[in-house]
């Protein structure tokens, strides 16, 4: 019997020991053929994929199956970052989409496929409840030709021009980079070198340690890079997910720098340093800081749903100048509706440069300005059952009280946030992709948050009272 293959905000993923199968894959790639080739005869479509174990054969397959519904497929000629796929596809006329063969920030036991749109976006919900229909519970045998293609060195040479090379290489500066055996492995590293940069690169061959690493751009999976830059005497760290769209930090003594702080970093460089002016789009989940950091800027703020899909829609209106998710996918839009972790380092990259300041003097400074606040989040791992309820009670639920305070603001536009008179907030949602209850809270101090956290926690497992 077929397996049943769900989408979620940003493509199917499956265990490499379970569903994620040659059989799936061609009849994910079918589907994805037949939409494609609905809109031109002989359009064009890009495959990329990751450094995991037989991507490079997934992705050949894939490419294959597409050709077979009359598509022009080219295909990486090596391991490629998601915004590679992305940016060559939105510079092609000629292309209607790319697929992408990425476990992206999930376990190494885990592989999926990516889809992007023509202008190198992600899909709507509307092209994957298509796709889903679409597909055949049988793998077809129909098979088209495919060319080997690089397009990874035209993006790398664009992302090159972004920005201001020769400030970059005024400054002199030592960084660790870690992309986490993924798929910039290599590459960004070069590119830095390439600007001038001192670079340690960590975990950027496959070893032995590679299958116990989470390549997620957050605790505790970047506490090597943390160890590698005191010991270098590094200014900073950088550090990119499994397929390279979302970032992390570290500042010269070793602290991790989440993503809303690079976000808020990135932002502020953009408007001060280089003068450029937009709305902001964040998620229901973005910080306290990053919201304030944009409304000093002057910069029009638009909150949406968590997913960088509700983001990708705003992204296509014009008038936004960054893009940013709390789970450290960062867009620029002048470069793409899209997120791109390896352009948002190097503008990092060029941030330092430009002020001067290592990471924790960049972060402290903006504290200063607009205060210090502790984020966190936590995921409640509960049986499917159990998620489908709390959906069901989510829209009425309205607690009077949580950790001993009154919320002064309720939103149910995706789960559940609570807002209380100090701007610290607490917010509950279902995954969309996993048995998952997350919970996010933020507050002045370490100990409110963590009240939050646990309240919400509580609120999570039906403890209303």
């Amino acid at each position: 019997m077929s397996a049943i293959l769900r989408f979620g905000t940003d493509g199917w993923r499956a265990r490499l020991d379970g569903d994620f199968t040659n059989e799936n894959v061609i009849r994910v790639a079918d589907a994805a053929g037949a939409l494609w080739a609905q809109q031109a005869t002989g359009s064009l479509v890009y495959v990329g994929f990751d450094t995991r174990p037989g991507a490079k054969d997934f992705a050949r397959l894939a490419a294959k199956v597409l050709a077979a519904h009359g598509l022009v497929v080219k295909v990486s000629d090596r391991y490629v970052p998601t915004p590679a796929l992305a940016w060559t596809v939105a510079q092609d006329a000629r292309a209607v989409g790319g697929l992408m063969v990425t476990g992206s920030h999930n376990p190494n036991d885990y592989q999926g496929i990516k889809l992007r749109m023509a202008d190198g976006g992600v899909g709507s919900e509307e092209f994957y409840e298509e796709l889903q229909r679409t597909i055949d519970p049988d793998p077809t045998s129909d098979r088209g030709p495919i060319q080997e293609t690089d397009f990874l060195t035209p993006y790398f040479d664009h992302l090159y021009t972004m920005v201001d090379a020769e400030r970059i290489n005024a400054a002199h500066l030592k960084l660790v980079y870690d992309p986490l055996y993924g798929s910039a492995s290599g590459y960004f590293a070069d590119l830095l070198r390439a600007m001038g940069i001192d670079v340690t690169e960590i975990h950027g061959t496959v070893d032995e340690e590679t299958d116990a690493t989470h390549p997620e751009p957050i605790e505790p999976w970047v506490d090597d890079c943390e160890r590698a830059v005191v010991e270098c005497g590094a200014c900073a760290g950088l550090v990119n997910d499994g397929d390279g769209d979302r970032v992390g930090a570290v500042d010269e003594h070793g602290r991790f720098v989440n993503s809303q702080k690079v976000i808020a970093i990135i932002l502020g460089h953009l408007c001060k340093n280089r003068g450029w002016s937009g709305r902001v789009v964040l998620n229901l989940s973005s910080s306290i800081l990053t919201r304030r950091v944009a409304k000093e800027l002057g910069c029009r703020l638009s909150i949406k749903p968590v997913g960088f899909k509700h983001i990708y829609s705003e992204m296509k209106k014009h008038d936004v100048l960054l893009g940013g998710g709390e789970a450290g996918g960062i867009g620029i839009a002048c470069h793409m509706p899209e997120r791109d972790g390896i352009l948002t380092n190097l503008l990092l990259c060029e941030a330092m440069a430009e002020t001067g300041k290592t990471p924790g003097e960049l972060v402290e400074e903006l504290e200063d300005r607009c205060g210090r606040y502790h984020y966190a989040r936590r995921d409640l791992r509960v049986d499917p059952e159990v998620i489908e309820m709390f959906r069901t009670i989510l829209p009425g639920l309205n607690p009077p009280v949580v950790a001993g305070r009154v919320p002064v603001a309720v939103s149910h536009m995706d789960g559940l946030r609570l807002e209380f008179a100090d701007e610290s907030w607490l917010l509950l949602r279902p995954s969309g992709t996993e048995p998952v209850v997350r919970v996010y809270a933020e507050a002045s101090t370490i100990e409110l948050r963590d009240e939050l956290l646990e309240a919400g926690t509580d609120l999570a497992h039906g403890e209303f009272s």
